[in-house]
């Protein structure tokens, strides 16, 4: 039973519609979903941009070309 449920087909289906309401899901459904999309998709993107905090570089990378230039005036 569980077996026809979660095949490969459904899976893949189940995936592409959950990225449809995540993605879209706001701009076409009606009031309570389209809030809960737009939720989701808030709470994702606020999940990935802290997995990755501010990097600041060790280096100043534009040193070189600044130093060249105030050596120049």
């Amino acid at each position: 039973m569980l077996d026809k449920l979660f095949n490969k087909a459904n899976m893949t289906l189940l995936f592409i519609v959950g990225l449809i309401f995540i993605g879209f899901g706001d701009s076409f459904l009606p009031k309570p979903l389209s809030t809960a999309s737009f939720q989701t998709r808030t709470s994702i993107n606020s999940f990935v941009i802290g997995m990755f905090p501010a990097w600041q570089p060790k280096t100043d990378p534009y040193k070189r070309t600044n130093d060249a230039v105030e050596g120049v005036k």
